[in-house]
């Protein structure tokens, strides 16, 4: 169930971004005066299509990886002279940037509009409430204690820890000091506390921000109670069921569900006796970890099996909603941030501060999209405008196949008057389709490390 749910939501998510990037061509092209010959939603045999009054067929292809607007152009067969005003190629290099531009726009608008709805609807958080603080950690020796709320990070106000990842985020391979405000519990005003760091989490993979400043952020109490048992896995095996509580290991008591992780992933292989309560009654039960390796080589006990989720006390909750109008401002200043976000990981990835390692492809891109649709509509509509975001950002990159190579083309026939010679284009094709081939081969790589 949970691979057809994560493949309906990869379909619904890369559908939707796809359609609204062809459409911003499209819609462009089409008042430029260029007649379109196909809108296409993925690429291969149509499954389905039909034609519009203008002549142009729309289609929903075979295989939903991307999607394409062709249009009539001089460049890619015979145009019939009687419509050579209405090709590509005949257009001015101002209404074909326009054209060009129009696709990851339609992207960055997606987005604002995700977001927009998200801020007037209301967003669902909890209030950055630091549960504890690792001794001799960054955040220790700037003076962070437990039960402390983080209001500020570089000076920048944050309302919930989503927030403050990503600040951390942009600072990574940081050298000197990262700047945390917080607030004591029923205190009015927040202190400013100024964390030591060197070359921060550069390289570290995942990047991990709070556990690298030595913070755990509060959390319920979270007894050991099971919710969910994966078949064919440890816990399954041994007879695990949803609803067991885990008392103890090997003779130790489990204090809460972190505490049974713990003593699980430290045991890989080796047999394990667990004392499990089922209504009412107890019952020993024994079974062994798989070992499970992670990406940066450390081996850890794996049994298959998840906790009973818990709620949140009202006074740790916190719900972000905008009126319509302020809303619009708080969606273009996120859009903006998290463009920016993306481009200086994409700056970081390539002078070497964060690991390649970080790239994701359709297998990853697949799981948090089911993972975010089974969190619901709130997750799954953010995880749609990051991703819109995403794409928009990688398609300017000034790669020839993509729509940056393009835009860089027609800015230099622009300056110069003249356009680039078929030669120097060709080169640059081989050159994009090299690099892009790479990349998605790399990406798809890491996909499957992360899944074995």
């Amino acid at each position: 169930m949970g691979l057809i749910q994560n493949v309906l939501a990869v379909i619904v998510v890369l559908g939707l971004l796809i359609t609204f990037h062809e459409f911003g061509h499209f819609w462009v092209a089409r008042r430029c005066g260029v007649k379109v010959l196909r809108f296409s939603v993925g690429f291969g045999k149509p499954l389905w299509s039909r034609h519009d009054r203008h002549g142009t067929e729309f289609a929903v292809a075979a295989i939903p990886l991307g999607g394409y607007v062709k249009m009539l152009d001089e460049r890619e067969g015979p145009v019939d002279p009687g419509e050579r005003h209405l090709a590509f190629n005949q257009k001015s290099v101002w209404s074909r940037i326009a054209i060009v531009v129009a696709g990851p726009l339609a992207n960055f608008l997606l987005a604002l509009v995700a977001y927009w709805a998200l801020f007037v609807a209301g967003i669902s958080t909890v209030v950055p409430v630091i549960g504890e603080v690792t001794p001799d950690s960054p955040a220790a020796r700037g003076g962070l204690a437990a039960g402390q709320e983080i209001t500020a990070v570089q000076g920048e106000a944050v309302r919930s820890w989503e927030e403050i990842n990503l600040k951390l985020v942009a600072a990574i391979g940081a050298s000197g000091e990262l700047t945390l405000s917080a607030r004591d519990e029923n205190a009015t005003r927040a202190r400013e506390h100024r964390l030591p760091v060197q070359d921060w989490l550069v390289r570290q993979d995942p990047p991990q921000p709070l556990a690298s400043l030595g913070i755990t952020p509060w959390r319920p109490p979270m007894p050991a109670v099971l919710s969910q048992v994966a078949e064919g896995e440890a816990a399954a095996a041994a007879g695990l069921a949803p609803g067991d509580e885990v008392l103890a290991v090997d003779g130790t008591a489990v204090e809460d569900w972190s505490h049974f992780v713990t003593l699980v992933r430290a045991r890989p292989g080796e047999r394990l006796s667990l004392l499990v309560a089922r209504d009412g009654e107890t019952r020993e039960v024994t079974l062994t970890p798989r070992a499970n390796t992670l990406q940066d080589g450390t081996t850890i006990g794996y049994i298959g099996a998840g906790v009973e989720p818990v709620s949140w006390p009202e006074a740790y909750r916190r719900e972000i909603r905008y009126g319509p109008l302020a809303a619009m401002g708080q969606a273009v200043s996120r859009t903006g941030e998290m463009t920016v976000l993306t481009l200086d990981a994409i700056r970081k990835m390539v002078v070497g501060l964060i690991s390649p390692s970080n790239l994701s492809g359709p297998i990853t891109i697949a799981r948090i999209a089911g993972d975010s649709a089974r969190s619901g509509l709130e997750s799954f509509v953010s995880f749609l405008a990051y991703l819109s975001i995403s794409l928009g950002v990688l398609n300017l990159l000034p790669i020839p196949v993509l729509d940056g190579g393009h835009l860089l083309y027609y800015l230099v026939e622009a300056a110069r008057g003249r356009p680039v010679s078929e030669r120097a284009q060709a080169l640059g094709l081989r050159i994009g389709l090299a690099l892009v081939g790479t990349l998605m081969l790399m990406a798809l790589y890491f996909d499957l490390m992360r899944l074995w």
